[in-house]
């Protein structure tokens, strides 16, 4: 065979070889895809949803009424809701009362995620592949929450109906904080929270405090929802979080079961079960002891891995139900306290992978030990000196790391902090900014005894007073700072010149944070001056960076560049 008989037979098969790579990395996956999108069922409800038979009555410009159930906002900012019925009921009458806030919060998530992905063609794409991955979500939602969501999505807007139905939309928008745990090294969620009982507090009984660092941004945090459900069928329960979410991220029910969740590690999820939330919000309305709650976790399929805190009044103590797509297990401490951040802690997951990762590389155990210290530091504990320990914002030893530090157990970014007793029923709320507002007390009995109590409450009683030291010292320099930081980093986008004395200024926000020369070296990086980039990324090492992912990422540019 000739030279040129063997070059056509050698491009033939490499032909081959690419139509083969084509047909393997691009059309099958095309294909399937196709085929799960056209195959994606919501399972919307047939139920008839008529929200004009439910009569609105407003008193004043903070209290609307259906009947008896209401929505109520406080003069902290605070929205309290309180609903009841079957779940057609419950779902109409909260779509009805919270009709305005449903559409912001739903305007301010779709204007997030058009920051992130401006192009019209990619946001369309992600529309494609979300319904891909949540194909068959619906299928491990219990019937009794879609009818729920679906009541409910009657009152959305259908501005976004390109995106999906109103009931699509919203159904999918209770997976968001699964879906955050893909983006963890982004910072979308990375909790603390603890028990502690017998002699560890000051009255000998169960106390629980969280923090929930779930961060979209400020609008999305700016109306937060205390809701309190009282069901057609379960316990009745108090949930702590945004409006249109009917699943639980923090909640306390009628028997003294209290649940919180905090975000772990594990493979990136190729398909979607039973969102996070809907599954504590299954126990929460169905147990009222840890072995109840357990029972009900082993019973469904979840696609992340979670660490759920359980309290228990009944029991006087608390565990952790750890769970990822494939285990679960049930961890308890031998001492009277026990603490959760976002690593598991079992026998059953010390030699998952993916654990030992998140273990040695995150800020997870520093955390962990850091709200150890601050326990061992303040026992017998009392509500308010739990809301101080959420409050914290140094590190191990009480050393300064800066604002905003991810290793903080207050990094300024969180959603709602809460405070349990589960043996008095009482839950404490804090309030804006953060965890450093005013901490507003609620007592359950009372509350689902009349609901119009949340109206009359006296906001004194039993009131943990906000961190005026916090406010007065450090709350405009964080928005300072961040305003900062954003203009620096558009700078560096956008090729634009920062004057030095913006950069000193920058520094003088948060001298001690990490971030603040990492991102300085960025920018003189941009400019072309190297050795001003190499002199503060070397500068940030000096300070305590929050995982090893971010410690090597600046060791490499300073390898890159620095020429010496």
């Amino acid at each position: 065979m000739n030279k040129t008989g063997i070059y056509k037979k050698v491009f033939k098969r490499i032909l081959w070889v690419i139509i083969l790579i084509v047909l393997l990395t691009v059309l099958i996956p095309v294909t399937v895809g196709i085929y799960y999108f056209n195959k994606a069922d919501f399972k919307c409800p047939s139920d008839s949803v008529y929200t004009e038979k439910y009569h609105v009555k407003s008193v004043g410009d903070s209290i609307k009424y259906i009947e008896h159930d209401l929505l109520h906002r406080n003069k902290y900012g605070l929205w309290e809701v309180y609903i009841s019925g079957s779940p057609l009921e419950r779902g109409t009458k909260y779509g009805v009362l919270t009709k305005d806030l449903l559409q912001y919060q739903e305007n301010v998530f779709v204007e997030q995620i058009k920051e992130f992905i401006p192009s019209d063609f990619y946001l369309n794409f992600l529309h494609k592949l979300i319904a891909v991955f949540n194909w068959n979500m619906a299928s491990y939602v219990p019937e009794e929450y879609r009818k729920e969501i679906y009541a409910i999505s009657q009152s959305c807007s259908h501005e976004f109906d390109s995106f999906g139905t109103p009931y699509e939309r919203q159904i999918n928008y209770h997976a968001a904080h699964d879906i955050g745990h893909a983006m963890q090294e982004y910072m979308l969620v990375g909790c603390s929270s603890f028990a502690v009982w017998n002699e560890n507090t000051s009255d000998s009984t169960l106390l629980i405090g969280r923090n929930f660092d779930f961060y979209v941004n400020d609008k999305f945090a700016r109306n937060k929802i205390i809701l309190f459900m009282e069901p057609e069928k379960g316990y009745k329960f108090v949930s702590v979080s945004w409006p249109g979410m009917m699943g639980v991220v923090s909640g306390m029910n009628e028997k003294g079961l209290t649940i919180t969740i905090n975000a772990a590690k594990g493979a990136i999820p190729v398909t979607s079960a039973m969102p996070i939330s809907l599954l504590v919000r299954e126990i929460l309305q169905n147990a009222s002891t840890i072995h109840e709650a357990y029972q009900i976790a082993q019973e469904h399929k979840t696609f992340v891995s979670e660490s759920m805190l359980i309290g228990s009044a009944i029991d006087r103590s608390a565990a952790i139900i750890e769970k990822s797509p494939s285990k679960i297990s049930l961890y308890r401490e031998n001492d009277n306290d026990i603490i959760c951040t976002n690593h598991f802690q079992s026998k059953e997951f010390m030699i998952d992978s993916y654990n030992i990762d998140n273990i040695n590389n995150t800020d997870s155990k520093y955390r962990y030990d850091r709200l150890s210290e601050l326990i061992k530091e303040s026992i017998p504990l009392s509500p308010d000196k739990a809301v101080t320990i959420l409050r914290d914002r140094k590190g191990i030893n009480n050393k300064d790391i800066g604002l905003t530090n991810q290793k903080s157990i207050n990094q300024s970014i969180a959603h709602h902090s809460v405070i349990f007793k589960p043996e008095e029923l009482k839950i404490w709320v804090s309030t804006e900014p953060w965890q450093s507002g005013t901490f507003l007390c609620y007592d359950l009995k009372e509350v689902f005894e009349n609901p119009n109590k949340l109206v009359e409450r006296n906001d004194k009683q039993l009131t943990i007073p906000a961190d005026t030291l916090f406010l007065e010292n450090y709350y405009h320099d964080i928005l300072e700072y961040r305003k900062q930081f954003k203009k620096i980093r558009e700078s560096i986008s956008g090729g634009l010149v920062t004057p030095v004395q913006e950069i000193h200024r920058f520094i003088e926000l948060n001298p001690n944070y990490y971030e603040v020369y990492d991102i300085i070296g960025d920018y003189y990086k941009e400019m072309k001056n190297i050795e001003k980039a190499v002199e503060y990324w070397k500068k940030s090492l000096d300070y305590e960076i929050p995982s090893t992912y971010e410690l090597e990422k600046i060791r490499n540019k300073i390898k890159d560049y620095d020429k010496e």
